[in-house]
């Protein structure tokens, strides 16, 4: 699938995912820098800290990245929104972009089970017009999708410095560089509650939008845009 949709001039496709909560403070990372003395950090974590939670999308053919935080929850709305961000972003460049393939792992706040997540794909390919082909990597695969080692290059990268600041963060990860490329790297202000799920009938018209695999329902989903008559 991956290498059908890099041959195809009107299919792009992305690699998603999120990273571990990044603490806020003057923390030991166990990374190294170069400098006349000794970086000073904390050797414990028991003060009080705020915290942010990053989300990534990659495009593996090109190495163009799109990093996004909250200082809020993990959800399928932060996933939904910072997707959001990313196509708009991209649009003007992408004129011929009929449909998008995303890479992903099974997490719980994008899986092929979460209503919420899939609720939120739908409204994007009926907002955006782009059909949403989900390609899920199986249980202890994620290693294979493409952002996993973006995020390795990221932590070994910003690790040597302390990340006492969000501004601090933000600019760690805009200043690192993937295959020639610096990240656009975005904050989002919003909060996000967890346990959002639809339910009822709206949840089973959302399963007429989906066009799940046959041999791989949970696995391989997509998404047609909602066209007007």
């Amino acid at each position: 699938m991956n290498a059908l949709a890099d041959a195809d001039p009107q299919t792009l496709r992305i690699s998603v995912d999120t990273k571990a909560t990044v603490d806020i403070g003057e923390y030991s990372r166990y990374g190294r820098s170069r400098g006349l003395e000794p970086v000073k950090a904390w050797d414990h974590d028991m003060r009080a800290k705020d915290k942010l939670v990053p989300g990534g999308i990659l495009e593996p053919a090109s190495g163009r990245a799109f990093v996004f935080f909250t200082g809020s929850y993990k959800t399928s709305d932060f996933m939904a929104d910072g997707l959001m961000l990313w196509w708009q972003a991209r649009k003007p460049d992408c004129p011929d972009t009929k449909r998008i393939v995303i890479n992903m792992d099974n997490g719980p706040e994008c899986s092929g089970r979460r209503s919420q997540f899939l609720h939120r794909m739908v409204e994007f390919a009926d907002t955006t017009g782009i059909e949403v082909r989900l390609v899920y990597y199986p249980p202890y695969h994620s290693k294979y999708n493409a952002i996993e080692r973006y995020w390795a290059g990221l932590e070994k990268s910003w690790n040597g410095y302390l990340l006492d600041s969000v501004s601090c963060v933000l600019n760690r990860a805009g200043n690192f560089i993937w295959k020639g490329l610096r990240a656009t790297v975005e904050l989002l202000d919003t909060v996000y509650e967890k346990g959002i799920k639809v339910c009822g009938k709206e949840k089973l018209a959302l399963e007429q939008r989906l066009k799940r695999s046959a041999p791989l329902p949970l696995y391989d989903i997509t998404i047609s845009p909602k066209t007007v008559n």
